[in-house]
């Protein structure tokens, strides 16, 4: 199966607020992928048939926003891309086909599109391309977590609500953002439903797209149906010497005690930091295998059993 690309931009509505707020702020505009063809039950189906089991994310969680450690990770082996389907439509499950560009000839053709427009917009390189596709069940949800990269969310199938809090305390410590570069923690975070009152909340619908701030804090409830989006995960030179910062931040948190700040400019501090990073990851090597263990099992008949 290959894309057919679209005449004109995959966004129409570029403006000059939301190519000055990228990277700044909570950036909102209109997409047309929620027309392509690919994301049909058919579509989905064939490509979960295709995409590797050991590289799908299938998640469950319970109803209790503040209790974040329900968020488990289950298994799907020996499950058709039909059955896959059925059990989400019918179940309480979050699935992320991560790096969908990698497996997937579409998607990479796909990723290299997007990639390619927002590079051209935004006047900026698109590096370390992460083209993820969420299905997910109806009322499913994602609790408050942070992304290490930069994100974008792409609405495709269904309506969901999404909420976004201020990236710093009492929401998120610069501690916390250090354990989840140092994978020394997954991005869910502790959460109290007090903050809802200082979050920017909005729904998205079929052909909406958002992107905010690195490191942001945020949450998704979906509404009462089907939810497909695509979520694109990547760099820019910003980014990543922050993320590099991070790194090397919660290295000297956790060796040495101190209490680090983030450097943004270009200065001794930062080029300090990322000399140390450098070192640090050419000495060790981190994990990339999941932190959360599977504890669950779907069956071919959509029910959750013990792992």
């Amino acid at each position: 199966m290959t894309i057919e690309r679209q005449e004109g931009a995959m966004i129409a509505d570029w403006t000059d607020e939301a190519i000055c707020g990228f990277e700044n702020s909570i950036v909102r505009v209109r997409h047309g992928l929620h027309q392509r063809p690919m994301f049909s039950d058919e579509g989905l189906a064939r490509v979960l048939d295709l995409y590797p089991r050991e590289a799908l994310g299938a998640f469950t969680m319970g109803e209790d926003l503040e209790d974040w450690g329900s968020w488990r990770r289950g298994g799907v082996q020996g499950l058709t891309g039909d059955q896959l389907l059925g059990a989400v439509k019918d179940g309480r499950l979050w699935l992320n086909l991560r790096h969908a560009n990698l497996h997937l000839p579409e998607f990479a053709e796909l990723c290299a599109e997007i990639a390619e427009e927002k590079e051209l917009r935004l006047g900026t390189r698109i590096l370390n391309r992460d083209l993820g596709l969420l299905i997910s069940s109806p009322r499913a949800r994602v609790f408050f977590h942070l992304d290490v990269p930069l994100s974008s969310l792409w609405q495709v199938r269904g309506e969901k609500r999404i909420w976004f809090y201020p990236r710093r305390e009492p929401y998120v410590s610069d501690a916390w953002i250090e354990r989840c570069v140092l994978r020394t923690a997954e991005g869910q975070a502790p959460y109290r439903a007090e903050w809802d009152a200082d979050a920017t909340s909005f729904p998205m619908r079929p052909g909406d797209m958002t992107t905010w701030p690195q490191n942001m804090p945020h949450r998704v409830d979906n509404g009462p149906m089907l939810n497909v989006s695509l979520s694109m995960e990547y760099m820019t030179p910003r980014a990543l010497r922050r993320a590099r910062v991070l790194h090397a931040n919660g290295v000297l948190r956790r060796s040495l005690g101190w209490s680090p700040t983030v450097q943004e400019r270009p200065g001794p501090g930062l080029a300090a930091k990322l000399a140390f990073h450098a070192a640090h990851k050419l000495l060790n090597k981190s994990s990339t295998s999941p932190i959360l263990p599977e504890s669950f099992r779907v069956t071919a008949e959509g029910k959750r059993i013990a792992a």
